[in-house]
């Protein structure tokens, strides 16, 4: 069966009380279980939670007759019984996304360290020699990073180890340079998880579906065990992982499929396609079923979000984007349900028309906000923006009002914060002769004094004369012919000469830590860095987080560590804190605050009022020949993408005739159309997170020539 389920339909309600009833009917034998697969740790959290409530409500033993597994859970349960048959130890490890993001971007610096031209063919041919060497320094390594991920994780997709995708490189029919590239990462990477004696993610979905295909009693047995399979979030189901659940319930046929196609939005991200999901419903037209009755939203808000499904599927411009959005369409819930809609307001819903730059719009959000929320004390509220960098701009200006807020980002405000002093220390006990880093570390070190208008003139002037010292060894190890310090003291007030004199204590000791393992290290330096236990806390696992970097690869030295507390830093990687966010987040928890987050990240949530922000065409483009996209680069010629023209390579090696094979430029125009179909949903996505008010502005852009996007125009009925 396959189910289409709008937003707030209850698809969760749904499912855990038919696999609670399946176990209550007494109709499974011993040893057999409900399979239930989701998205998401939290939601399995969420399923075994509502599953064992139920359950335990009619007398029967709760966690018995059932088994919620995320994907990536299930092929673990699966190779773990037989690790032998697929090549692997009986104590075989797994390697985390943070690994493996490590792992990935050594092998990538290593071939780009090798090939340092090999990609020029594919510069703006307008760039000087000047540019081009900026480009490489700067900007390669994390197209090439970025690229490796993509490529590696398609072809483990795909069920390409290093040698088959030899083998067929070797065979095509023509020159695949970035199939090339692809291949050399991937090679080092799976001989450096190899070396390990590990497996990542991918590689156990992969050989999960192989020692289904190549053990048939194995199979068969586990088809016995799992007599219905109950599939939550289809729509974001891949090819591998509808395979293996097609195997799985081959047996008994028992296989229920629910989602929302209209809620794909990690296309972008992961190898999920929603078609997946939309052909299964289409070939099992006796057994398709909607729910179509959501009692989230109110009325004006649910007729804005049908109004839009309407206008892709009739009007918008794009031809080929006007089956991103389909129906069934939300009906509020029918009189006397026991999840009511909101009462209709057509004034809580507001698209904002006005021309902003993007702090204008930052400003005028948080006007609002400012003015709203200490009358809601007991509502939820929300900014969702598209990208993290912009939720971390919402949050700086939002605290800086001293409004309540909680952040739901890659990191949160703390986080980065404690990263990025830790980094810059320990960036400059790398190149301890570098006057600008001992500046910046005092900076760092007296970063209070940023909020103290007494203490910013002297902050200033000592961190000018820092970086003015042309030896930075005659201020830290002055000797009698040379001492910085006593050379400048003439006529230097009190104030400035002690202070920097206990600065120059601090940093001989922190000097000292050099010579300690880097997790005694970052410890030792916190004790100087922070006062506050939540600082000295998160202090604390980033030491855990470099320790293992360090185990990992002993050949690293202080700047490669650096870049780890870099990338957390500037928002660039999850750092798992000690918030319930990281098993499941309950908007409910935050009344009275505002929750800033990504539009991605708060999908399955829901609050009083939203904010929908940057709603403009560079954010949501529509294909239009005035829109640019986030993933084709100035510095590439003819605005490849680069990273799907890789896996248009990739995917050449498969080619068996002439007329499907690689064609430079298509896969990027392909590319454009799937980023405007999926940015389309993420819209959808955004507006059905309201309950009671939806509040939607855009911005002019960084260079300040985008304007508001098709969507929010036809919705505001000012489309041209």
């Amino acid at each position: 069966m396959g189910i289409s389920a709008v937003p707030g339909s209850g698809k969760t309600f749904v499912l855990s009380h038919l696999a609670a009833d399946l176990i209550a009917r007494g109709g499974l034998e011993p040893g057999q279980e409900v399979l239930i697969v989701t998205l998401v740790n939290s939601a399995v959290d969420n399923f075994s939670g509502r599953i064992s409530t139920l359950i335990s409500k009619q007398g029967l033993l709760p966690r018995i007759g059932y088994r919620v597994r995320t994907l990536h859970g299930l092929a673990h349960d699966i190779v773990r019984e037989r690790p032998e048959k697929v090549g692997l130890e009986e104590r075989f490890a797994i390697i985390d996304e943070r690994e493996a993001e490590l792992i990935s971007k050594e092998a990538a610096n290593a071939w780009l360290s090798a090939n340092p031209n090999t990609l020029d063919e594919y510069l703006d041919p307008e760039l000087d020699e000047n540019k081009r060497d900026r480009v490489r320094r700067q900007q390669l390594p994390d197209l090439v990073y970025h690229l490796a991920l993509a490529f590696i994780r398609s072809a483990k997709d795909h069920r390409l180890t290093p040698e088959l995708l030899r083998y067929k490189l070797d065979a095509a029919p023509a020159r695949l340079p970035l199939a090339e590239m692809g291949w050399a990462v991937y090679k080092d990477y799976q001989r450096a998880i190899a070396y390990r004696g590990a497996v990542d993610f991918d590689d156990l979905i992969r050989l999960a579906l192989d020692l289904l295909e190549r053990d048939s009693d194995f199979l068969e047995r586990l088809q016995s065990r799992w007599p219905y399979i109950l599939e939550d979030e289809a729509q974001d189901s891949s090819q591998t992982q509808e395979e293996i659940l097609r195997l799985l319930a081959a047996g008994q046929g028992n296989w229920v499929r629910v989602g929302d196609p209209n809620q794909a939005i990690f296309e972008t991200f992961t190898t999920a396609n929603p078609q997946y999901l939309l052909d299964f419903i289409r070939q099992e037209a006796d057994t398709r079923r909607e729910l179509p009755d959501s009692g989230r939203c109110q009325p004006a808000i649910i007729a804005a979000a049908n109004q839009l499904i309407d206008w892709v599927m009739q009007d918008h411009p794009e031809e080929a984007a006007r089956n991103a959005l389909t129906t069934p369409y939300i009906q509020p819930t029918p009189p006397g349900d026991p999840q009511p809609n909101p009462p209709d307001d057509p004034d809580g819903i507001r698209f904002i028309d006005r021309k902003y730059s993007p702090d204008e719009e930052i400003k005028a959000v948080v006007d609002s906000i400012e003015r709203w929320l200490p009358e809601h004390p007991q509502e939820t509220a929300a900014v969702l923006v598209p990208r993290n960098a912009r939720g971390v701009e919402m949050i700086n200006a939002l605290k800086q009002r001293g409004i309540p807020t909680h952040e739901l980002l890659s990191s949160t405000q703390s986080t980065r914060a404690a990263a990025g002093a830790l980094g810059n220390l320990i960036t400059y006990l790398g190149d301890p002769t570098s006057a600008a880093k001992l500046a910046r570390v005092y900076e760092v070190w007296r970063r209070s004094w940023r909020e103290e208008t007494e203490k910013q003139d002297l902050l200033a002037d000592i961190k000018k004369r820092i970086r003015g010292c042309s030896q930075v060894e005659t201020f830290l190890a002055p000797r009698p012919d040379r001492d910085w310090l006593s050379e400048i003291s003439e006529g230097l007030p009190e104030e400035v000469l002690s202070e920097l004199e206990e600065f120059r204590n601090h940093v001989i000791h922190w000097q000292g830590t050099t010579r300690l393992p880097i997790d005694q290290m970052i410890l030792t330096l916190s004790q100087d860095l922070f006062t506050e236990p939540a600082d000295l806390a998160l202090a604390h696992k980033l030491a855990l987080v470099l320790r293992k970097a360090a185990e990992d690869h002993p050949d690293w030295r202080l700047p490669e560590l650096t870049g780890e507390l870099g990338s957390i830093a500037r928002n660039q990687r999850r750092f798992i804190g000690f918030s319930e966010d990281d098993s499941g987040f309950n908007p409910d928890t935050y009344k009275g605050k505002m929750v800033v987050t990504t539009m991605h990240k708060a999908k399955g949530l829901e609050w009083d009022r939203v904010y929908l922000m940057s709603v403009n065409n560079y954010d949501f483009p529509s294909n239009q020949t005035f829109d640019t996209y986030i993933s084709e680069k100035w510095f590439i010629r003819g605005n490849l993408n680069l990273e799907t023209e890789a896996l248009a390579q990739l995917e050449a090696t498969h080619s068996t005739g002439e007329y499907d094979w690689y064609e430079e430029g298509v896969a990027t125009q392909q590319a454009r159309l799937d980023y405007v179909k999926e940015r389309l949903r993420l819209f959808y996505v955004g507006i059905t997170r309201a309950r009671r008010e939806l509040i939607v502005t855009w911005n002019t852009g960084r260079q300040g020539n985008a304007g508001a996007s098709l969507p929010f125009a036809a919705l505001t009925g000012k489309q041209e």
